[in-house]
């Protein structure tokens, strides 16, 4: 359990939902300063519903998001903008401007949320390219970027105001092996030289092991959180069967296949 003092992020009672219906009921979990917490689950499992709780874009039907203690949905004027300033969100697909270059792209926090010149902005803005291995694209269009380059350029404009908190949404979604791969490689390199508390919503299970230091599972069926914890121990430890089957990647009937043949189906998974 961690001290107080270490929670940078604290989901209470949380429920959420559309036009009548509920997505999320009665979460409740902490992020710990300095971890990769994953958000995962399977389709329709309220993922993304919590990201944008998480990051104030949209207000719960119950309960709050406190981040340092803060309610982001409470919180107004220079609160909240002192607020928004500690986290930055690196969007699926990258969102970045197409008018716009990666420098320019990079640059926006720091124009919006600064006093900073034009020359400093642009050092500081480099300076956040070269720490995701793009400085050589700085003057490019978004269009002429790989769809790995355009994540690491979107990370690198979260990374601009040098929050202590970082939330990506789907880093993996439609990258190759390889290239997210290297993409996990770097949201560890960051944790470890910046200090960072990566916020990750996936269900890129190669992407949850490499970077996991705990997972937040969320199951459709309960609108809510099914367990909380390291990848691994998840995977081999759990005794909910929704928890096994995600972990382990077996659909429904094959779970149920084994548990009628009195095996546990890990193989020799590592």
């Amino acid at each position: 359990m961690a001290d107080d003092r270490d929670i940078v992020i604290r989901v209470e009672n949380l429920s959420a939902g559309f036009e009548g219906r509920t997505v999320l009921k009665d979460i409740n979990f902490d992020v710990h300063r300095g971890e990769v917490l994953v958000i995962a689950g399977g389709s329709g499992s309220g993922k993304s519903t919590l990201l944008k709780e998480m990051i104030g874009l949209h207000d719960p039907t119950a309960g709050r998001v406190l981040i340092d203690d803060v309610d982001i949905h409470r919180a107004g004027g220079r609160q909240r903008q002192e607020l928004l300033r500690r986290f930055g969100v690196a969007y699926q697909g990258g969102a970045l401007f197409g008018s716009l270059n990666v420098l320019e792209n990079v640059r926006l926090p720091l124009e919006e949320f600064t006093d900073l010149g034009p020359e400093m902005m642009d050092i500081i803005s480099l300076g956040k390219l070269k720490l995701v291995n793009l400085e050589e694209a700085a003057r490019k269009m978004p269009s002429e970027l790989s769809g790995g380059m355009q994540k690491r350029a979107a990370l690198a404009r979260a990374l601009a105001l040098d929050p202590p908190i970082v939330f990506l949404d789907e880093p993996s979604a439609g990258l190759d092996p390889v290239t997210s791969a290297g993409l996990d490689r770097l949201i560890l390199d960051l944790q470890v030289l910046l200090g960072t508390t990566f916020v990750v919503v996936t269900h890129e299970l190669p992407s949850i092991f490499a970077v996991a230091d705990r997972v937040v599972l969320l199951d459709p069926k309960r609108k809510g959180v099914a367990a909380i914890g390291p990848p691994e121990d998840l995977r081999d430890k759990s005794d909910d069967a929704v928890v096994r089957d995600f972990f382990n990647r077996r659909a429904p009937d094959e779970s149920a296949a084994i548990r009628a043949a009195g095996g546990s189906g890990n193989g020799d998974r590592s």
